[in-house]
């Protein structure tokens, strides 16, 4: 006997129930004039380091938050409220990726009105939070030069959702071995003309693109 006509159900209405909530998050993040930006990458690949160049370098410009997910700690979040910018923690326990419940949860701890954007730092995990809509505005999924230029072609499903990809690390490129341009290929391959941009958070080069891609954000939002 099979079980995978029942699994497929189940799946599918976890994916319903989710994208209803995405939705209500939408319509509150529309409501208060906020553009979430949900963070996406493998553990590692730096996305606590650029949230910290941002905070740091546009809190002057952009009204900004975190909600910040993880399996366990509140060690990310504790690193960004340094900058003086609100973190709250989700603590998804043994699930792999935030889903849109989990960001409705937290929203009562924002004052959304008084934000431009709220960051949605995913679980660590370039698979699960593929299918799970949040609500976000727009999608950036980061890789960085440790991981090996094939990973867009290995997980194409969470790049081709990508509104724009974020190759990090760059200051070690050259000592890793890393193809930049076949990285870039690949990229394209799963999601052809998606943005795609450079940068290195430790010497603090190539922000100034993302930094005008989150101030876009804002403008659209506005």
């Amino acid at each position: 006997m099979t079980t995978t006509p029942r699994i497929v159900t189940v799946r599918q209405n976890i994916l319903k129930a989710n994208d209803h909530t995405a939705a209500e998050n939408r319509q509150t993040f529309e409501a208060a004039g906020v553009r979430a930006i949900n963070l996406v990458s493998s553990p590692g690949a730096g996305k606590t380091a650029l949230l910290e160049c941002t905070l740091r370098n546009l809190s002057a410009q952009v009204r900004m938050a975190v909600a910040v997910g993880d399996l366990a700690t509140e060690n990310d979040a504790a690193r960004l409220r340094q900058w003086g910018a609100q973190a709250e923690q989700i603590v998804t326990g043994t699930i792999c990726h935030l889903d849109a419940a989990m960001v409705q949860n937290v929203l009562e701890k924002f004052s959304l009105n008084d934000l431009d954007v709220l960051f949605l730092e995913n679980v660590g995990n370039l698979v699960c939070p593929s299918s799970f809509d949040l609500g976000e505005a727009a999608r950036a999924v980061l890789i960085s030069t440790t991981e090996g230029e094939d990973k867009p072609l290995k997980y194409p499903t969470i790049f081709n959702t990508a509104d724009v990809v974020v190759i990090t690390k760059m200051d070690i490129a050259e000592a890793v071995g890393f193809d930049l341009a076949l990285c870039r290929e690949n990229i394209d391959r799963a999601c052809p003309g998606v943005p795609i941009l450079e940068l290195s958070s430790r010497q603090g080069t190539g922000l100034d693109k993302w930094f005008a891609f989150v101030r876009r954000q804002m403008e659209v939002a506005r």
